[in-house]
């Protein structure tokens, strides 16, 4: 998340965290990542899904969750059509199983 001196210009921020996705504001535009297309957003803390940043203007980044996303894969879904396969229960036995080592 990124503000102004003055606290006026928000570039990215989470607007809201339902049972079956994520709203996100960005550059002025609201987008919103449902679990069935994003499941690795599923079953994670409100702290780490909020924690996201704006890379270079055209880059999502969660740096909690290791997550990229382009804006541009949000705005035209089409042309990206690998979507991960992964269920969000895998990954929470996967993080449980091997906690990060700092």
């Amino acid at each position: 998340m990124k503000l102004s001196k003055h606290g006026k210009i928000i570039l990215v921020s989470v607007e809201n965290i339902t049972t079956f996705g994520i709203w996100i504001f960005v550059n002025g535009k609201e987008y919103f990542l449902n679990y069935r297309e994003y499941p690795y957003f599923k079953e994670q803390s409100l702290k780490s899904i909020q924690n996201v940043q704006l890379l270079h203007g055209y880059h999502l980044y969660w740096p909690e969750l290791d997550i990229d996303l382009e804006i541009d894969n949000l705005e035209n879904p089409k042309k990206y059509t690998l979507k991960s396969k992964t269920k969000s229960s895998t990954i929470s036995k996967i993080r449980k199983s091997s906690p990060i080592q700092i």
